[in-house]
């Protein structure tokens, strides 16, 4: 079984049908069941539009009405889960469609109620980009909400580029209006909460890194358990593309640094196998250097362009004059999100931001692996 149909598959679906009849028996739920039906072949958040529209053939598109139903059926602990998606969304769209204030907002805090039993974050969009200071007005409130599930979703709700959710365009131009919620829960007691704090800022890293900096400095000088961590979390993103300002919030400046050049276990590399590597690395100034080292990896895409990832690889905090030898291991075995092609690659050590030149070897497939010579990159 799919982890598609694991979620939000027939049986959920169906599921969902009779928990809904039970709470409304005045209706026949045969949208729903014939939706249930028809989920083979789509994607989870097609699955969910399609149900949440079935819903609403079933249930009426009246909000008051809907969400009267939503709210009888919560009293059944089977109604929970993935089904709850297409739940939320019915309630989003009725409220939209009916365009008035109270239905909005009833919207937003049935969506609330529901969350604790399934996350209301992709629900949530539709009635962000419709009247995205009204919503954000409620989500600001459920930061102090005693539920901690509650105040995630104030956060992962409004993230900028939320995975599976609908893009919400006014907050991707524009990181302000969500700060006073990431200001509010940078340092959450509850780790999910912190988590989804930093993936948000982290999520502006692209197009607005100062906005990025700024709020982990900000959380920085105000302190608190966590901020360390988090503030780790929300600049990762920086510090992999050697954001001076990032590192240096971190605690990583300027360092005087002699770095041997990178010694490969060997000269052609097999897609599939792995190639081991090693430098050293020597604080050649008059302090202690404190030194985040990463590696960047350099390799041929379908089309023979050059594709670079950067990986971390460890922390150090070196005396002057002290050396430090680093190692670590790259395979090439294929992985469902990077595949690996033939050509020239190459592999650097990324230290404070800094790049330190680059060792080429050869990716070969493996049925032409020989001990011809290198290829040499073309200019």
């Amino acid at each position: 079984m799919s982890m598609t149909d694991e979620l939000l598959g027939r049986d959920r679906a169906e599921a969902l049908a009779r928990l809904l009849l039970n709470a409304n028996p005045a209706a026949d739920g045969d949208a729903l069941r014939g939706a249930a039906a028809s989920l083979a072949g789509r994607g989870l958040s097609e699955r969910a539009r399609l149900l949440a529209g079935a819903m609403r053939e079933d249930h009426g598109t009246a909000p008051a009405r809907l969400n009267a139903i939503v709210r009888a059926a919560q009293q059944d602990p089977e109604f929970s889960g993935w089904m709850l998606w297409p739940v939320g969304l019915a309630v989003a769209w009725s409220a939209l469609e009916a365009g008035a204030p109270e239905a909005f907002d009833d919207a937003l805090a049935l969506l609330r109620e529901l969350t604790p039993r399934m996350t209301s974050e992709f629900a949530i969009r539709p009635l962000l980009g419709d009247d995205l200071p009204r919503a954000l007005a409620q989500m600001q409130g459920w930061t102090g909400d005693p539920d901690w599930h509650v105040r995630r979703l104030a956060s992962e709700g409004s993230r900028p580029l939320l995975p599976w959710a609908e893009r919400i365009p006014a907050l991707i131009a524009d990181p302000l209006p969500t700060r006073g919620i990431l200001d509010a829960l940078s340092d959450d007691p509850e780790e999910a909460v912190r988590r989804s704090v930093a993936n948000h800022v982290n999520d502006h890293s692209r197009h607005h890194p100062g906005f990025v900096v700024e709020c982990v400095a900000g959380w920085r000088a105000a302190g608190g358990a966590h901020v360390d961590r988090t503030s780790r979390h929300a600049l990762r993103t920086l510090v992999k593309r050697g954001d001076a300002d990032a590192l240096a919030l971190l605690g990583y400046g300027l360092a005087r640094l002699d770095v041997t050049p990178l010694a490969l276990s060997r000269p052609r590399v097999m897609i599939g196998d792995e190639v081991q590597f090693s430098a050293t690395i020597t604080n050649r100034g008059s302090d202690a250097a404190r030194i985040m080292i990463d590696y960047v990896l350099a390799f041929p895409d379908a089309r023979g362009r050059e594709r670079t990832k950067v990986f971390k690889l460890a922390r150090r905090e070196l005396a002057p004059g002290e050396a430090a030898r680093v190692s670590a291991a790259q395979s090439f075995r294929p992985i469902s999100t990077r595949r690996y092609y033939p050509g020239l690659a190459s592999l650097a050590l990324q230290i404070n931001g800094v790049v330190h030149g680059r060792t080429e070897f050869a990716l070969d497939e493996p049925a032409r692996h020989s001990n011809a010579p290198l290829p040499r990159p073309t200019t």
